[in-house]
């Protein structure tokens, strides 16, 4: 693919080290486009000085959520290489909510190639503070001036680039975490296996409501039944049970996350049993109760791994463990970080450099 560069002649200010960059906030100096209509496919790819793009309000996507979106980090070693970590994964399953969301697949080795030569021209926004990165946030849009309900028939392939601290600012240090039983996210059938906004602001009224009880995030049941654990807010979930690793099994309402993937792959190379199955929610507050639920973690590129403490369910409160991370939780994350910044072999072959 060929992409035609115009770099910035007003480049922005970066962060001074030690800033505290948050999540999301900063952008870089360039953006990566390109366009589709049914005649050209995908064409027009360019990179571009960041800006305001002009939409006319009938654009399709402001009337009826076609968009789908994906994210990535790109990752500096000590020895000032840049890393992306399991990127063709990304771009498989950008390709998944393309389908379910009716709109046009892109070529994989051209999504990757997009987001290997837009952190290339910003690489230099990438921090280098312990833990810090570049997040990278591919999206399509649906543009058509169209109120009609019908699927789009033009679309924009942007990306985004945004230096980031840690999601969490606590950090491994354990969160808790709200079990919603009023509220659902998705359902089988529907689209939430799909990276996609509605998934998220359908997650919004339950997490306000949770944050206001001081709870970091929502663990949501299923839409269904209404009795089995599906995932936390924007990421999956694991469980250490017995000596096991548990996730919920993919039922076509959880995301199929690209950390989650890798656990489950790194787990059983530490020698771990790993199931993917139905958890019931009740089967969980009693083996918390007994103790025989050892840790629990959830998991996702932005927070990477994130240890949970206490669950709470209706009316009762349950601590995991002792309270504090545990050490399988600690293992996995000290291992997947060491692989996406290079500090460790990595013999799954996940890295890729830049």
């Amino acid at each position: 693919m060929e992409i035609k560069i115009t770099r910035t002649s007003n480049p922005k200010q970066k962060p001074a080290i030690g800033t505290k960059l948050g999540f999301g906030k900063i952008f870089t100096d360039h953006m990566f486009i390109m366009d589709y209509n049914e005649e050209l496919g995908w064409h027009d790819a360019r990179v571009l000085p960041y800006g305001p793009i002009a939409f006319e309000p009938s654009a399709m996507v402001f009337h009826y959520g076609q968009e789908m979106f994906e994210g990535m980090k790109a990752y500096l070693s000590k020895d000032n290489k840049v890393y992306l970590f399991r990127p063709f994964m990304n771009a498989k399953r950008a390709n998944s909510s393309n389908e379910r969301l009716t709109m046009p697949q892109i070529n994989e080795q051209d999504f990757v190639q997009a987001v290997k030569t837009l952190v290339d021209i910003d690489r230099d926004w990438i921090p280098t503070k312990e833990g810090e990165s570049l997040y990278i946030r591919p999206f399509v849009i649906a543009t058509d001036n169209f109120l009609g309900v019908a699927p789009s028939k033009t679309y924009k392939f942007i990306i985004i680039l945004s230096p980031s601290g840690a999601y969490y600012e606590s950090g491994l240090k354990p969160v808790q975490i709200w079990i919603e039983d009023e509220y659902v996210r998705a359902v089988r059938g529907g689209i939430g296996y799909a990276k996609t906004g509605g998934n998220y602001v359908s997650a919004m009224k339950a997490q306000e409501k949770a944050h206001k009880e001081g709870y970091a995030q929502v663990l949501w049941l299923d839409g269904v039944e209404r009795k089995y654990i599906e995932e936390v807010g924007a990421m999956n979930i694991f469980f250490k049970i017995s000596g096991k690793l548990v996730t919920p099994m993919l039922s076509g309402s959880i995301l199929p996350g690209v950390t989650r993937d890798s656990i489950i792959i790194l787990g059983r190379s530490l020698g771990y049993e790993v199931e993917e199955r139905l958890i019931d929610v009740e089967e969980l507050i009693s083996k918390l109760r007994t103790g025989e639920v050892e840790e629990v973690f959830a998991c996702g590129t932005a927070a990477v791994v994130s240890s949970i403490g206490k669950l709470r369910y209706k009316d009762e409160v349950l601590t995991v463990g002792n309270g504090e991370i545990g050490p399988v939780t600690q293992i996995i994350y000290d291992t997947l970080t060491g692989i996406q910044w290079g500090q460790i072999e990595d013999k799954f072959g996940w890295r890729y450099e830049v």
